[in-house]
């Protein structure tokens, strides 16, 4: 049982509040999963420009003296430190190159998440902790996704926690347990993906990551998914631009969808939407199994 929320902004003048509204959900839901928590929300990218989300668990030694090791490479680059994380903002050109140094130089350092606008926070400990620890409130955006773990089939570690990103700007939350994964696991292996972990929703991740590599987009990656995965699953999925929501046929896992003028939310339960702004005149719908829900800010522009 794990809990997850979700919401995706149509109102801009809400931009700056997404990181409250997020962590007053993913709050609400601690019940259903108090082993870690975790939130990425999606900013307005800058041009040229490609943000890496790293974790440590020393950061007092991995981090020390990060902005002289990167500094060679990029002389732009800047780093901002929130506690066991730390965001570096790079050349979108020289973003490889940084990856590639950290992993040379500073081995206890993991990414969490990279791309254009996302940052992806994630810790063992209970929601209102982690969300208080990088100062999710104050922070804004167009969109973002959240999970709080009860874990089941695999140890209570930073690296186990969700949201789970294996391509830039993408990340993907689960409630549920896919059968398959193992063999999944494998042949994307062999098409050249790599896992941090032995959890199923990396492979699920994954493998939404290979499928939209093809030149599916989203919405078309987790149509895909309904035919490959087996299991049970509510996955809710965020892209650079996007925001998706898809269930398993039986669909056992609870799920609840709101839409007004100004968003589209996701909770596990609806009291994780109860505080939303104009909630009570919401169209409030449960999603039904197998079908993708699936939006994007750039084709609605």
């Amino acid at each position: 049982m794990c809990g997850i929320v979700g919401l995706f902004l149509k109102d801009k003048s809400l931009e700056p509040q997404l990181g409250a509204m997020l962590s007053d959900m993913l709050v609400i839901m601690t019940d259903r999963g108090p082993d870690s928590a975790g939130i990425a929300i999606y900013g307005a990218p800058s041009e040229g420009r490609a943000k890496i989300t790293v974790q440590s668990a020393d950061p007092k030694q991995d981090f020390a003296g990060l902005d002289a090791l990167l500094k060679p490479v990029d002389s732009s680059v800047s780093v901002e430190l929130k506690s066991t994380h730390a965001v570096i903002e790079t050349s979108a050109d020289k973003a490889s190159v940084v990856r590639d140094l950290l992993a040379q130089e500073r081995a206890g350092i993991r990414v969490m998440g990279s791309g254009d606008s996302v940052e992806i926070y994630k810790e063992v400990g209970l929601p209102k902790d982690v969300v208080s620890r990088f100062g999710i409130r104050a922070m804004g955006g167009t969109h973002g996704i959240g999970h709080t773990r009860m874990a089941t089939e695999s140890a209570v570690t930073t690296l186990g926690a969700h949201p789970f990103s294996t391509g830039a700007d993408q990340c993907l939350v689960h409630n549920g347990s896919l059968s398959n994964h193992n063999n999944l696991r494998r042949e994307l292996v062999r098409e050249g993906m790599t896992f941090e972990t032995q959890n199923d929703s990396e492979v699920a991740a994954a493998y939404l990551t290979a499928e939209m590599a093809k030149g599916k987009d989203l919405g078309q990656a987790l149509t895909s998914a309904l035919d490959d995965l087996d299991g049970f699953f509510t996955f809710v999925v965020g892209t650079k631009s996007g925001f998706g929501v898809v269930r398993d046929p039986i669909a056992c896992k609870p799920a609840v969808m709101a839409e007004t003028d100004q968003y589209i939310a996701f909770g596990s339960e609806y009291r994780a939407l109860v505080n939303l702004p104009g909630i009570e005149n919401a169209r409030v719908w449960e999603p039904e199994p197998a079908t993708v829900y699936f939006w994007d800010h750039e084709k609605a522009a």
